[in-house]
């Protein structure tokens, strides 16, 4: 037979509440961290996309090639920065057909592919090299009469 010593016996009380307060947190956490990532990389999609409707639309409209291509870029990096991403790195790479010299003719199709990335949230580069990111591609394909009259 034991006997019980007085003032030995542990109170469970409370216990619960803390297990469950960790577990919480140990849970909830990476969870989070999912959910924001996941949002970036939805709106770093949206943008891109929006960043290669808008760029061929400029190249359409512009009178040469070698404007429609600096147009391209500035209304592709004005879509990204409309999303708040006015640091994200951009290409921006325009291709025509049939006539690949020249862009701006009447038969010409012209596709615009749109290339950055978005960081993801929260994770600094503590492993080495740039900070954990996301690539992302869009392209559009507009035909050159869509926006302008064909001469």
């Amino acid at each position: 037979m034991s006997a019980r010593r007085p003032g030995r016996a542990r109170d469970q009380r409370g216990s619960a509440l803390v297990e469950l307060t960790w577990l919480g947190i140990l849970l909830m956490v990476p969870m989070l961290w999912i959910v924001l990532s996941v949002f970036e990389v939805q709106r770093g999609a949206f943008a891109v996309s929006a960043a290669a409707r808008a760029a061929g639309r400029a190249y359409a409209l512009a009178p040469t090639d070698a404007q429609g291509r600096a147009r391209a870029e500035a209304a592709a990096r004005q879509a990204l920065a409309d999303q708040g991403l006015d640091t994200a790195p951009l290409a921006v790479d325009v291709t025509c057909r049939p006539y690949p010299h020249d862009c701006h003719n009447g038969t010409s199709v012209i596709t615009v592919s749109i290339h950055s990335r978005v960081d993801l949230p929260l994770l600094p580069s503590m492993f080495g090299g740039d900070a954990p990111s996301f690539a992302l591609d869009a392209s559009h394909t507009v035909p050159i009469g869509q926006f302008q009259e064909v001469r």
